[in-house]
């Protein structure tokens, strides 16, 4: 799995790096065909303090892309709803990739 984490208007600390890893880390857990991942961290410049520090993900897995965001007053936080999105949209990947049908029945003539 490549993983890249990138900031934007803010320098990516090595604290930050590990929290962002291990919480990708239910990600592969739940999803072992994780191809490549890239995190982009962003504090805006806005005038209103909520929904300032922003975080975004781009994840190729084998057959999709998955995109998601989330912006909230505290990057670790805004972290944590980003990998909640995440997890579900791979989940349901994984289930829709599955075989849940059954056979046929055969006919009888």
């Amino acid at each position: 799995m490549n993983l890249t984490i990138s900031g934007h208007h803010l320098d990516v600390t090595p604290a930050l790096r590990t929290y962002v890893t291990s919480k990708l880390d239910r990600i592969t857990r739940h999803f072992d065909q994780v191809v490549d991942v890239k995190v982009l961290l962003t504090v805006e410049k806005q005038k209103e303090k909520e929904r300032r520090q922003r975080a975004e993900c781009n994840i190729h897995v084998k057959g999709n892309d998955m995109f998601a965001e989330s912006s909230h007053a505290d990057l670790y936080a805004a972290v944590d709803e980003l990998v909640d999105k995440l997890d579900r949209q791979v989940v349901r990947h994984k289930d829709r990739l599955q075989d849940h049908h059954h056979a046929a029945p055969k006919r009888v003539m």
